[in-house]
């Protein structure tokens, strides 16, 4: 499997803010995430569904989701991204991250993390 096709196909699908599409047609089942400095964790592709799900829901409004740039090596990719919301419950988001992603060779994530790139 071409990782870094991978990576651009997943990659574009995350730009149009359909972070659920993207987990459920890149990730594996077993496929765990990790969110440095916030804390959260999820263990499997259905756990990290629900989580997505839920956070899409809160969204009022996508001011803009930017992709910088994304590296390969081997099985391994890095993702930056900036992503602005506006929240449901009046607050906003403004990420600046890194995601760095670990994929199989049926090119599938494996695992995924969160790194704050501000």
């Amino acid at each position: 499997m071409n990782i870094k096709e991978q990576v651009q196909k997943m990659d574009a699908v995350v730009s149009t803010g359909a972070v659920v599409d993207a987990v459920k047609e890149f990730f594996a089942d077993s496929a765990s995430t990790s969110d440095h400095g916030q804390g959260g964790k999820t263990a499997d592709k259905a756990a990290m569904v629900a989580k997505m799900e839920g956070f899409a829901g809160s969204i009022a409004k996508v001011n803009g989701i930017t992709l910088h740039h994304s590296l390969v090596d081997g099985n391994v990719s890095a993702s930056e991204f900036t992503f602005d919301f506006d929240m449901q419950d009046g607050s906003k988001i403004y990420w600046h991250e890194i995601i760095r992603r670990i994929w199989n060779e049926e090119g599938k994530v494996i695992q995924e993390e969160y790194f704050n790139a501000e």
